[in-house]
C-alpha cells in the first residue's frame, strides 16, 4: 500500500494509527499468512474500492479490506522460510534433504532475536517439510541440532530455539546445565544428551564431575521410581565406559535393581524404548535359570514396541517353538492381550514370522480380537482410541484371512459378536460386516435385521429401551432435519468441490443416517423384560452372580442384565457382551476363566440370585 492509501485507511479507521508500519508492508508480491485462509501472496491494492487483492491457495483474487485483515493476517518478511519456499523451491528442497540444520537456522534467522519457541518452529517447519514427513524428519534433525554449536536447543516445548551469536559446543552447554540442576531426572536426561554428543578428548576431565553427580543421583535420590533408577544406572555405566572408569564396584549396579522378579513388569512398562532390548538381556544375565519364564510373563502383559522386543529376544535365544506353543495356548485360554494380538495380525505375512503364526490365523483368533476390543471398550472412559479396532478396520485383508477356514455358522456367530461389540462405531460395524458378507452372502440378514429365529431377539430392560427410543427420536426428529438445513445452507456458498462446510455436513448426514438405520434395527429386535422370569438354576439375563477367585478365595459380584444395560462402574454386564457370554448358562459350582483388569483368573460360580429380588 502506498502512503496515500495508508493515510486514507487511517482517516477512515482512526484505530489503525498503530498499524501504519504493517499497512506499509502490504505491498504487491509480499507473502502473507491469514488466520483462516493460510498462505497467500498480495497481487495488488485496488484503489477504486480500497481493497487488497490476494492469491490464496485454492482461492485466487480474493479481495480483502486491509482495515479488517490487519489483525488476522501476518505479512512475512522476504527471507521468511515460507516465502522462500515459494520463491526458491529447489533450494528449500535441497536444504530439507541435505542440510536440515541450516534450514532450521534460516528459519530462526527470520525472527527477531533469531529465536522462536519450539511449538512455533515446528508449526512453520511442518508447512515447509510436509505434514506426513515432518515427524520423522524433525526427530532426526533434533539429534543433529543438539550436536551443533550454532543452535541452542530447548529442554521444553515452551522454551525457545536460538541461533547463537557465537557457537558454543553442545557438551559445554549440557555440562553447565548439569551443574546448575539438582533434579535427578534432569541429570539423567542431560547425561543421556552427552552420550549422544560428540565428546572431545579435552572435555573428558570435566565429564568426571558429571559422572560423579550422576552416580550420586542414582544412589541417593528419592525422586526416582524403579524404572528411572535402572535407566539412570545404565546411563551412568555407559558414561563411565567412555571415560575409562571401572564401575564394577559402584552401587547400586543394574543387576541389583532388577533382582526382585515381582517388580519387573512395572519397570518394563516405563523404561525408554531404546533401552528395552538391553533390559531383556540384563534380565537374562541376572536370572539365568528363570529368564524364559520371566520374558514370557513380560510378553503376556507387554505393550507397544516392547511386545516386538520380547518376541525378537525369544526368537534370537532359540525359543521359537516355545513361543509358538505359548501363543497357541494363550489363544485357546483367551489370554491374548490386545498388544500381542496387534503384533500377530501385523506380522502374519512377514517372512520372519509367517511360519510361526500360520496356525494362529483362524476364526478363533478373530473371536479373541473381538473379545479384547470389547473388553477394552468396557474398561475405557470416554472415547479413547482402540488401536486393535483401528487395525481391524484398516487392514482390508485381515477378516478374509481370519475367516478363510470358517463355516457359515462360525462366521454368523462372529458377525453377531461384531454387531454387539462396544468398541466400534456403527458405520465401522457396517463396513466390517460387508467383508463378512462378501465371503458368506447368506449373512446379509445380519445387515437387513431379518430374524431367522426367536434367538435373534434382544432382551432389554424398559429403561434401556426408553434410552434407545429417545436417542432415535433425537436423531430422526431433530439432528437429521438440522443436518438437512446445514447442507442446504452450505450448498448456497457455491463451488461444492472446495466447500469444506458442505463436505462436513454431508459426512455428518452419512453418520446420522447410519445411526438411525441401526437404531431402527435394534428397536425392532428388542424384547422388553422386567427379568421376572429369571431363575437361579443357572446364570441368565436378570441374575446376580457371585464369583469366587480360585487362587485367593476373594469374591466378586456381577449383575447380568439386558443387551443395552452395561455399566462397568457398577459391575453390570450386558448378557450379549463377551464377558456376559462367558458366564451365561453356568451353574453353581462350575468354573469359568475370566480376564479381570489385566489379570487372567479362574472363578467358581459361588451363588446365583434374581435381580428382581434384590431391588
Amino acid at each position: 500500500m502506498n502512503s496515500e492509501a495508508i493515510t486514507a485507511t487511517i482517516v477512515k479507521h482512526s484505530a489503525m494509527k498503530g498499524s501504519k508500519a504493517k499497512l506499509a508492508s502490504m505491498e504487491p508480491g509480499a507473502y502473507v499468512v491469514h488466520r483462516s485462509w493460510g498462505l497467500g501472496q498480495i497481487k495488488e491494492y485496488d484503489e477504486s474500492d480500497q481493497k487488497l487483492v490476494i492469491d490464496f491457495k485454492g482461492k485466487k483474487n480474493h479481495r480483502m479490506d486491509p482495515a479488517f485483515c490487519v489483525g488476522s493476517m501476518e505479512v512475512l518478511p522476504a527471507k521468511h522460510i515460507l516465502a522462500r519456499k515459494e520463491n526458491e523451491p529447489a533450494k528449500i528442497k535441497e536444504l530439507i534433504a541435505d542440510d536440515p540444520v541450516q534450514l532450521v537456522i534460516d528459519t530462526l534467522s527470520a525472527y527477531s532475536n533469531k529465536a522462536a519457541s519450539a511449538i512455533e518452529l515446528e508449526i512453520v517447519l511442518t508447512q515447509v517439510v510436509g505434514e506426513e514427513k515432518f515427524k520423522r524428519w524433525f526427530s532426526n534433525v533434533k539429534k543433529q541440532l543438539i550436536k551443533d554449536p550454532r543452535v541452542r536447543v530447548p529442554a521444553k516445548k515452551t522454551d525457545c530455539y536460538v541461533v547463537r551469536n557465537e557457537p558454543v559446543s553442545a557438551e559445554t552447554e549440557i555440562m553447565e546445565e548439569f551443574a546448575n540442576t539438582r533434579s535427578a531426572r534432569r541429570r539423567i536426561s542431560l547425561a543421556e544428551d552427552l552420550l549422544a554428543a560428540s565428546i572431545k578428548e579435552e572435555s573428558k576431565q570435566s565429564l568426571a564431575q558429571v559422572l560423579s553427580g550422576l552416580t550420586e543421583a542414582v544412589r541417593d535420590s528419592n525422586q526416582l521410581d524403579a524404572a528411572e533408577r535402572l535407566y539412570g544406572a545404565y546411563v551412568r555405566d555407559e558414561l563411565a565406559k567412555i571415560l575409562g572408569h571401572d564401575n564394577s564396584s559402584v552401587t547400586p549396579n543394574q543387576s541389583e535393581l532388577i533382582k526382585e522378579i515381582r517388580g519387573l513388569t512395572a519397570i518394563a512398562e516405563k523404561i525408554p524404548v531404546h533401552f528395552q532390548s538391553r533390559f531383556l538381556a540384563l534380565v537374562k544375565e541376572t536370572h539365568p535359570l528363570e529368564w524364559r519364564e520371566i520374558v514370557f510373563a513380560l510378553l503376556k502383559t507387554s505393550q507397544g514396541k516392547f511386545t516386538t522386543e520380547c518376541i525378537n529376544f525369544l526368537m534370537e535365544n532359540g525359543q521359537g517353538a516355545e513361543l509358538a506353543a505359548a501363543l497357541k495356548r494363550w489363544k485357546t485360554e483367551q489370554n491374548l492381550r490386545a498388544p500381542v494380538l496387534l503384533w500377530i495380525i501385523k506380522n502374519r505375512h512377514s517372512k520372519k514370522f509367517s511360519k510361526l503364526l500360520n496356525e494362529l490365523v483362524t476364526p478363533r483368533l478373530l473371536g479373541a480380537i473381538f473379545f479384547a476390543i470389547d473388553y477394552e471398550a468396557l474398561q475405557s472412559a470416554g472415547t479413547r482410541r482402540i488401536p486393535l479396532a483401528e487395525a481391524l478396520s484398516d487392514d482390508a485383508e485381515l477378516i478374509s484371512d481370519l475367516l478363510s477356514s470358517a463355516d457359515t455358522e462360525a462366521a454368523r456367530d462372529l458377525g453377531n459378536s461384531l454387531l454387539l461389540n462396544q468398541g466400534f462405531e456403527e458405520l465401522t460395524k457396517k463396513s466390517l460386516l460387508a467383508r463378512f458378507i462378501k465371503l458368506f452372502p447368506s449373512l446379509q440378514t445380519l445387515v437387513s435385521g431379518e430374524s431367522e429365529s426367536k434367538d435373534e431377539q434382544l432382551l432389554v430392560s424398559r429403561e434401556s429401551y426408553e434410552r434407545k427410543r429417545i436417542e432415535y427420536e433425537e436423531i430422526a426428529s431433530k439432528r437429521i432435519p438440522e443436518n438437512s438445513k446445514a447442507i442446504a445452507t452450505a450448498r448456497e456458498h457455491g463451488d461444492l468441490k472446495e466447500n469444506s462446510e458442505f463436505k462436513m455436513a454431508k459426512q455428518d448426514q452419512g453418520v446420522l443416517m447410519g445411526q438411525k438405520a441401526q437404531l431402527e434395527r435394534d428397536l425392532a429386535r428388542a424384547h422388553i423384560t422386567d427379568f421376572a422370569e429369571a431363575s437361579t438354576d443357572q446364570v441368565s439375563a436378570g441374575t446376580i452372580v457371585d464369583l469366587r477367585d480360585i487362587a485367593n478365595g476373594k469374591a466378586v459380584r456381577y449383575t447380568v442384565l439386558g443387551a443395552w444395560d452395561s455399566d462397568p462402574v457398577k459391575h453390570v454386564l450386558a448378557y450379549k457382551t463377551p464377558l456376559g457370554q462367558a458366564i451365561m448358562g453356568k451353574k453353581i459350582g462350575e468354573h469359568v476363566k475370566l480376564k479381570i483388569g489385566s489379570t487372567n483368573q479362574e472363578f467358581q460360580i459361588a451363588g446365583i440370585t434374581r435381580f428382581v429380588d434384590a431391588k
